[in-house]
């Protein structure tokens, strides 16, 4: 029910493995935030959106709520009949406006009013992606991506055979006033990761999507006004690259796993392809510009899933196949400590831990279902207790 409310459940413990203070935030039913692309946290920090199976009666079926970091209560913001698709919602820094797909439509809500509305109905035998809103809060883009009958599931199921079916993509602009929708670049690949800049609403990332070392250019620059697209870091034989973002400081990261790497993990702790690594090959992360000029790489010697960096990226936070870890930037070479263990599972993409910096960079939240079920946890850097 839309303005319920639900008691706090946090809970703190002390870290196995380094004796850090972890607070567990949720514990009933499924809870996961936002993808590592977004940020669940709100301007300053005091306040996460996430989604939550807790309301329904149906296993897996997601609304969205907000909760209040200092007390622990949790407000529920969404009822829909058809759920929130997982990672399929996004919203605002401020948190006032969400944008989210439920069934076949895509969805804005205000989080002032709890008023929400349909802005694009999708009656095309199409699949709608993961929509990010422009810095100027006129419209969103997203990725939309022919059907096609290739079964997904957990452990990557499907993965490699949706990115060898999917011939006819595109990139769409939806006015969030429902107006208008319009095509700004066609493909013939299986497209996602839409992300804008974080400060101009006439730039975009977005990439070919499929295993790393089967795609051959992975991100793409978007120029929303001429409807152009360049290549950014011009991939090698060798290259596996993936996981992109926007800085807060508008430069693009990426991860480039060197040759074997398809960019997975799987239950089982390794990825789905069993394809050789060449060991002389050091994997590294990179920072480009918007023009897609590469700024500057640096070797990475170990292996995380994902990576979120601090706001002056001198700093990283990744996850290992067991263990959230820091990455210090600011010296001559990467230096590793852990910061805690995980624990998850791995099994599905709600299982990813995909840790993720607060906006002051003193919180990392992350997922785990190391209960069984999928739970919000978040680590204090400055290991001040929560009230």
């Amino acid at each position: 029910m839309i303005g319920k409310r639900y008691p706090s459940e946090k809970r703190m413990y002390l870290d196995q493995k380094t004796g850090k203070q972890v607070w567990q935030l949720t514990s009933v039913e499924n809870n996961f935030h936002f993808y590592f692309t977004d940020n669940s946290f709100s301007l300053g920090d005091q306040e996460i959106y996430f989604l939550s199976d807790r309301s329904s009666h149906h296993p897996e079926h997601y609304n969205l709520f907000k909760m209040d970091l200092g007390t622990g209560e949790m407000t529920q913001l969404t009822d829909e009949e058809k759920g929130i698709a997982p990672g399929l919602h996004t919203k605002t820094p401020d948190s006032e406006l969400v944008v989210y797909v439920t069934g076949n439509q895509i969805k804005t809500l205000d989080t002032k009013t709890l008023r929400s509305k349909i802005i694009y109905e999708e009656n095309n035998h199409v699949h709608l992606g993961h929509p990010h809103i422009a810095p100027n809060k006129k419209y969103i883009g997203i990725a939309r991506n022919e059907k096609v009958d290739v079964p997904r599931g957990a452990n990557y199921k499907g993965f490699t055979e949706t990115m060898y079916a999917v011939k006819k993509s595109w990139i769409s602009l939806i006015h969030l006033d429902g107006t208008k929708k319009y095509d700004v670049f066609m493909d013939t690949h299986w497209l996602g990761h839409f992300q804008f800049s974080p400060k101009d609403s006439t730039a975009a990332i977005f990439c070919h999507e499929g295993p790393w070392n089967l795609v051959q250019q992975r991100i793409w620059l978007l120029d929303i006004t001429s409807r152009s697209v360049e290549p950014l870091f011009r991939q090698g034989e060798d290259d596996c690259i993936g996981h992109e973002f926007w800085t807060e400081d508008e430069k693009i990261f990426f991860d480039n796993r060197r040759k074997g790497h398809d960019g997975t993990i799987t239950i089982n702790k390794t990825q789905v392809a069993e394809v050789p690594h060449d060991s002389d090959q050091t994997p590294f992360i990179g920072l480009a510009d918007k023009q897609g000029h590469n700024i500057t790489t640096i070797p990475l010697p170990f292996y995380c899933n994902h990576y979120h960096s601090n706001k002056d990226n001198t700093l990283l936070v990744g996850d290992g196949v067991e263990d959230l870890v820091l990455i210090d930037l600011s010296g001559e070479e990467a230096v590793m400590e852990t910061l805690c263990s995980h624990e998850t599972s791995w099994n599905t993409q709600q299982t990813h831990c995909h840790p993720t910096f607060s906006w002051d960079n003193r919180y990392i939240l992350f997922t785990s279902d190391r209960e069984g079920t999928c739970n919000l946890y978040l680590v204090d850097l400055d290991q001040n207790d929560l009230n």
